[in-house]
């Protein structure tokens, strides 16, 4: 079974809870998410929810004068996995940024600033 976590701001303030989102197949029983899940992280699994997210209704046309429609896109099952306390699953790693890289670059383009300036001036 393929589940695939959700990185969105909802799920990242769930996280505080200890509480995980993943999308999992449409198939998919709550029994079966908690052993995949625990299989797949090494954590243990306390409860899981399951709901099942509609799909939106979209608008087409075949075509200028053509009879347009709506279709839906394809619903989605998400599954919302409580841990216990201490367990973590690691959804949102980031690799922190060099702030050096970044205050070096801004140093350099206010130097060229700085020197275009002082050349203005000394044209006059």
């Amino acid at each position: 079974m393929l589940v695939r976590s959700i990185a969105t701001e909802k799920a990242y303030t769930e996280q505080a809870k200890r509480t995980y989102m993943f999308v999992v197949p449409a198939d998919a029983s709550k029994q079966a998410v908690a052993r995949q899940i625990a299989d797949q992280f090494n954590v243990t699994v306390l409860g899981v929810r399951i709901v099942v997210r509609k799909g939106k209704a979209t608008r087409f046309s075949r075509g200028k004068h053509a009879y347009p429609g709506t279709t839906y896109r394809q619903d989605k099952k998400i599954a919302y996995v409580t841990l216990k306390e201490g367990d973590k699953i690691k959804v949102f790693d980031e690799e922190p940024v060099e702030e050096e890289k970044t205050t070096k670059k801004a140093e350099k383009a206010a130097d060229k600033k700085a020197d275009k300036k002082a050349d203005k001036k000394g044209d006059k």
